[in-house]
């Protein structure tokens, strides 16, 4: 499958909003589409993921609510607004689908494939 496109990254100050999109290809097909990030020098972490057939949302214990995942079936997009940003939430974002028969909701990075490229999120205090 072809991977996904993330946009909408950028810079803002600390309490600012962005809203980042994970858009896939007709072909791309996921139950479940993950939302992870990578600070310089740490491990990938998970953000949050949607059950896209149950609506289900699930968040890190880090962003749960400020952060919030959701999806247009209709786009084959998935978004997260991520609002209240803090500079530990500067990072690069990443889009990933959860493997065939993996939980939803898991945060383990080997639960997930066809990754995107990323987009950057840096916010300033």
């Amino acid at each position: 499958q072809v991977q996904p496109v993330e946009s909408g990254g950028g810079s803002v100050q600390a309490g600012g909003s962005l809203r980042l999109s994970c858009a896939a290809s007709a072909g791309y097909t996921y139950d479940c589409m993950g939302w992870f990030r990578q600070a310089p020098g740490k491990e990938r972490e998970g953000v949050a993921a949607i059950n896209t057939n149950r609506g289900s949302t699930y968040y890190a214990d880090s962003v749960a609510g400020r952060f919030t995942i959701s999806q247009d079936n209709a786009k084959n997009t998935v978004y997260l607004q991520m609002n209240v940003l803090k500079p530990e939430d500067t990072a690069m974002y990443f889009c990933a689908r959860l493997r065939s028969y993996r939980p939803c909701g898991s945060w383990s990075t080997d639960d997930y494939t066809n990754w995107g490229q990323g987009t950057q999120v840096t916010v300033s205090s």
